[in-house]
C-alpha cells in the first residue's frame, strides 16, 4: 500500500497577504525609524544648545554679580577694531554694541581665607573699610586688612603677572561719579577720582597710593570710609562673527587695568573661549539691573535653530 504523503505550503493568497504585509511594514517602517532618529538628532542638537547657551550666561552672570557698577560700558566693534562706548547703567548703551566691560572687585580676596586649617569663619584679606581718624595724606589705615595675603591671591588668579601694585580701590561713597576709569588709553593720572590706584609699602593694613600717578598722596582729596579692591577689568566678546553661518565665538578677557591705560585688546591680555557658534549676545541696562542674553546656534541643520538663555542681575 503506497504510503501518501502531505505537502504543507503557502496558498497563493497568503503568499499575496504576506507581501503586502511586508510592503507595507517596509514602508512605514523606514519612515517611523528615520523619524526617530530625527527626533533623537534634533532632541541631542537642542540639548547641546540649552546646555551651551545656559552655560554661557552663568558663566557671564557670576562675574557680573561683583563689577563696580558705574564702571560697566559697552562697547561698538568695527572691522574689528574697537570703537566708541559708553555707560550702560541707567539705560544707557548701544543695541548694536558687542563688547561688554566692566571693573569688578576683587571677591576672592574679599572672601579671604581660614585663619588656621579648618578655621571658621574665613576672614578677608582686605576689608573694605577704611580708618579715617588714623589715616594721612600719605597712607590710608583698613582695619582687618592683610595685603600680603591679598598680594598672594592676585598673583594666584594672574598667573603671576600682576600683584597689589597694579590694584585700585574704589570709594563707594565718593562724590566723584563715572569719571576716570582709565578707558581709552587715558588711565588715571590723579588721585581725586573715584578709583585710585594704590600699592603696597611695609604694613599689611597700609593703602599707599600708587607712586606711578602724579598726584602721590592723599592731600585735599575726598576719602571715603567703605571702598572695594580691585585688580582687573574684564570683558565679554562675540568676535570671529561669520556673516555666512552667522555665529561667532564668546570671549571672556581678564587681567588687564584701565586705570593704567590698558585695554581688553591689548597683546597679552588673557583670555579664555566662553562658547562656541553663538549667534546673538545682547545686553541692556535697567539703573542698577543688567539683563544679559546668550543665544546658541546649530549647524548641524539646513534650517534657522537656536536655543537663546537669559538672566538680569542686579
Amino acid at each position: 500500500m503506497q504510503k501518501k504523503h502531505n505537502r504543507k505550503a503557502f496558498s497563493m493568497i497568503e503568499l499575496i497577504f504576506v507581501i503586502v504585509i511586508m510592503g507595507m511594514i517596509g514602508k512605514f517602517g523606514v519612515e517611523f525609524l528615520a523619524q526617530a532618529y530625527e527626533s533623537f538628532i534634533f532632541s541631542k542638537i537642542n540639548n547641546d544648545l540649552q546646555s551651551r547657551s545656559s552655560s554661557a550666561v552663568e558663566f557671564i552672570a557670576k562675574r557680573l554679580e561683583h563689577r563696580i557698577k558705574k564702571s560697566t560700558i559697552a562697547r561698538n566693534v568695527t572691522g574689528g577694531t574697537p570703537g566708541t562706548w559708553n555707560y550702560v547703567e541707567g539705560g544707557l548703551g548701544d543695541d548694536n554694541a558687542t563688547v561688554l566691560e566692566w571693573i569688578g572687585a576683587d571677591i576672592d580676596g574679599f572672601r579671604g581665607i581660614a585663619s588656621s586649617v579648618g578655621a571658621v569663619p574665613y576672614t578677608p584679606n582686605w576689608s573694605g573699610i577704611i580708618d579715617l581718624n588714623s589715616s594721612s595724606a600719605a597712607r590710608l589705615i583698613s582695619p582687618a586688612t592683610n595685603l600680603n595675603r591679598t598680594n598672594q591671591t592676585i598673583s594666584t588668579l594672574s598667573y603671576g603677572a600682576s600683584t597689589v601694585n597694579d590694584a585700585a580701590i574704589y570709594l563707594l561713597d565718593s562724590l566723584y561719579t563715572i569719571n576716570s576709569w582709565g578707558y581709552d588709553k587715558v588711565g588715571v593720572t590723579d588721585q581725586n577720582r573715584t578709583i585710585r590706584p594704590i600699592r603696597s609699602v611695609v604694613n599689611v593694613n597700609e593703602i599707599w597710593p600708587s607712586n606711578t600717578v602724579p598726584s602721590t598722596n592723599f592731600a585735599g582729596r575726598d576719602i571715603s570710609e567703605y571702598y572695594k579692591l580691585t585688580w582687573t577689568a574684564y570683558a565679554i566678546e562675540l568676535r570671529d562673527y561669520n556673516t555666512t553661518t552667522k555665529v561667532g565665538n564668546l570671549w571672556l578677557y581678564y587681567d588687564y587695568q584701565p586705570w593704567q591705560a590698558e585695554e581688553y585688546y591689548d597683546n597679552g591680555v588673557k583670555s579664555a573661549l566662553i562658547a562656541e557658534n553663538i549667534s546673538a549676545f545682547r545686553f541692556r541696562a535697567a539703573g542698577s539691573l543688567i539683563k544679559i542674553q546668550v543665544c546658541a546656534k546649530s549647524l548641524l541643520t539646513g534650517e534657522e535653530y537656536a536655543v537663546c538663555k537669559e538672566k538680569t542681575v542686579y
